[in-house]
């Protein structure tokens, strides 16, 4: 195992328990709308929203474009004129309250602060992420957290990642590893970086592309073996 110096972690599925935020959010939404939320519609904001931060992933729109036009397009599959950025809003006020942790994270991280350098790199909108992160009590163990709003760029580019690495002190590509749950920010990100990768993937979904991880998890725990250093119980 090679030895590592600086973990990059995503927020979003690797962290922090986005699905379960997102769906506690997206309820309260359609309550204040007094709309009611059928699965089919969850089903439809999932695929309109993850196509349109792909499209962001990929340098097609801007992430105000993704950001104010999702809702507007899932309400108009149902028949309701809406406007996509007062939703938008108040969505936005519904998932900051949102800072469920994934199973383990605490543990993982607060074991892991001293023994390497840990920072966020995370797309997203800056003021939900830093929330979300002060409020799960993970924010003090990294050395910083980079957010694609604040940068400028975003996963996978490799302008971001350059933009993260001139801001680490004694930057070292070769003894970093990068943990996140997408293949096509993470993991493709780290790759064009010339990192190392690890893809949490807690579904066992197959990986039917070209972007290959240096590692693969189910659960965070197993990241204790694969970086090769004992668990401290908390008292």
């Amino acid at each position: 195992m090679k030895q590592y110096r600086t973990l990059l972690f995503d927020v979003d599925d690797t962290i922090l328990d986005f699905r379960a935020a997102e769906a506690l959010a997206l309820r309260l939404l359609f309550e204040d709308q007094n709309i009611p939320l059928t699965d089919e519609m969850k089903t439809q904001y999932r695929t309109i929203n993850q196509g349109l931060w792909r499209a962001f992933e990929e340098g097609k729109i801007t992430r105000d474009e993704v950001v104010n036009t999702r809702f507007s397009a899932l309400f108009k599959e149902y028949g309701y004129e809406a406007d996509g950025a007062l939703l938008e809003q108040k969505y936005r006020s519904f998932l900051e309250e949102g800072h469920q942790l994934i199973d383990g994270a605490f543990d993982l991280i607060s074991n892991l602060q001293h023994r390497f350098e840990l920072y966020i790199v995370t797309n997203g909108v800056s003021k939900t992420q830093y929330k979300r992160l002060h409020d799960s009590g993970l924010f003090p163990f990294f050395k910083d957290v980079f957010v694609s709003e604040d940068t400028g760029y975003q996963k996978p580019m490799k302008e971001y990642f350059d933009y993260v690495f001139e801001r680490i002190p004694h930057f070292s590509a070769e003894h970093t590893l990068i943990i996140g749950d997408s293949l096509t920010a993470d993991i493709k990100g780290g790759r064009l970086a010339g990192l190392d990768t690890c893809w949490m993937n807690p579904d066992m979904k197959p990986n039917e592309s070209e972007i290959m991880p240096t590692y693969e998890i189910r659960k965070l725990e197993e990241m204790y073996d694969m970086l090769n250093i004992k668990k401290t119980v908390r008292c």
